[in-house]
């Protein structure tokens, strides 16, 4: 987690993930809804396409090709948790947009 002070009164606090850190928890979910599924390793791999081997090394290391966890989300039923990467008209706001859009009390206003 980092913590960043703005002024006295405003902190922002936000946890930064590494790639390997996005990895391991894409892996776990799929392995997690794959359990749910009730389907085996062997199984989803029959079904996506994908090795077996390959598949049970994602849900070790969470290293895959980007082709065969789409696979694996088609047979796991989340493929369309896709479409919303990367989308451009997502408007993400900077630290200086967030900080000038805050309300900050003059002194001896009431809030």
């Amino acid at each position: 987690m980092c913590v960043f002070c703005v002024d006295r009164d405003i902190i922002l606090s936000f946890k930064v993930k590494l790639p390997q850190d996005i990895q391991q928890d894409i892996s776990q979910r799929f392995k997690e809804r794959r359990l749910t599924m009730r389907l085996t390793c062997e199984e989803l791999a029959r079904r996506s396409g994908v090795n077996a081997s390959s598949l049970k090394r994602f849900e070790v290391t969470g290293k895959i090709s980007f082709e065969s966890l789409l696979k694996l989300a088609l047979v796991l039923e989340c493929l369309e948790d896709f479409d919303s990467i990367a989308h451009t008209n997502i408007k993400q706001l900077s630290l200086d947009e967030i900080l000038n859009n805050q309300k900050i009390p003059k002194k001896g206003s009431i809030r």
